[in-house]
């Protein structure tokens, strides 16, 4: 730290204490740059970005090192990168406003193989230091911290919501195969599906088929919840028949007590000789537990 001007030291008492000081602090924690005044009467700092990538450089990071490096790179709603609206997401600052990283480039920013990283940051979410958000195929991930706002900006922490954020970042979660409670499906059974039989007039058997349609659709947007076996679809109508137009609330259950969904669901028949039906689906809601 001191070969790199971070600071300058000295030792006292037969060599037992460290008395130390950080340099440039007036200049680099007067007002900073990024959002909000520096919180210095609480001990935090903000240190330089460039003076980060050199010490990140220097050899293998501790996981202090990997930790630090994640809370000096978080964004919080800026326009200019996607996801920061959520939570503070962690993002290096590669001017495509994409915080998406692989554990590979990880492993060779902070000098360890990929297997490392990734035990790492599993370790890091246990800990609940951070929420780790993978994306199937090779998306990607994104990292998110859990106590940024409260610990930096002394205001209340947001709740990190997986699949609001692949929704939005309109990619699919990668669910690890030995997570707790998953059940993998290949398709929406009937057993699933409660559809009500006298107040719909459309037949039930086109509106399963049309549910099985938007769980696949919901799948490809990222809601693990419509991969498992054990979701219920229920479905409640909002309006009657009319014009041919139908209106209906269908609620995503998960057995599970994890997040729950409601949609609006139209459904309007196509002009053919033989009944085909269409599915628009729209986000009311996607809060847990509601």
């Amino acid at each position: 730290m001191e070969k790199q001007n971070c600071i300058k030291y000295s030792l006292l008492g037969n060599k037992k204490i460290v008395k130390f000081k950080i340099t440039d602090w007036a200049k680099d924690n007067t007002v900073l740059e990024y959002n909000c005044p520096c919180k210095k009467d609480d001990g935090f700092f903000f240190f330089p970005i460039a003076k980060v990538h050199e010490l990140i450089s220097l050899g293998k990071c501790s996981e202090m090192d990997m930790l630090l490096d994640m809370w000096i790179h978080a964004i919080y709603n800026d326009p200019t990168v996607q996801g920061s609206f959520s939570a503070p997401v962690v993002y290096y600052r590669n001017n495509t406003g994409n915080p998406l990283t692989s554990f590979q480039s990880l492993g060779e920013r902070w000098g360890h193989s990929k297997t490392t990283i990734s035990r790492i940051l599993k370790k890091f979410e246990e800990l609940n230091f951070i929420t780790l958000v993978s994306f199937k195929g090779k998306h990607g991930s994104m990292i998110y911290l859990n106590y940024y706002l409260s610990v930096m900006f002394d205001i209340s922490d947001v709740m990190i919501d997986k699949e609001e954020i692949a929704m939005n970042m309109q990619l699919p979660i990668h669910i690890p195969e030995t997570e707790e409670n998953v059940c993998v499906s290949e398709t929406v059974t009937e057993e699933q599906i409660t559809v009500p039989k006298n107040e719909s007039c459309v037949p039930v058997s086109h509106m399963k088929f049309i549910i099985k349609k938007v769980a696949e659709l919901l799948q490809t947007q990222g809601i693990p919840c419509c991969e498992c076996s054990k979701t219920r679809y229920i479905l409640s109508p909002l309006s009657a028949c009319i014009d041919t137009v139908n209106q209906y609330t269908l609620n995503i259950i998960c057995p599970y007590g994890k997040a729950a969904y409601r949609f609006e669901l139209t459904v309007t028949p196509e002009e053919k000789p033989t009944v085909s039906l269409r599915a628009e689906t729209y986000m009311a809601t996607a809060k847990g537990g509601e």
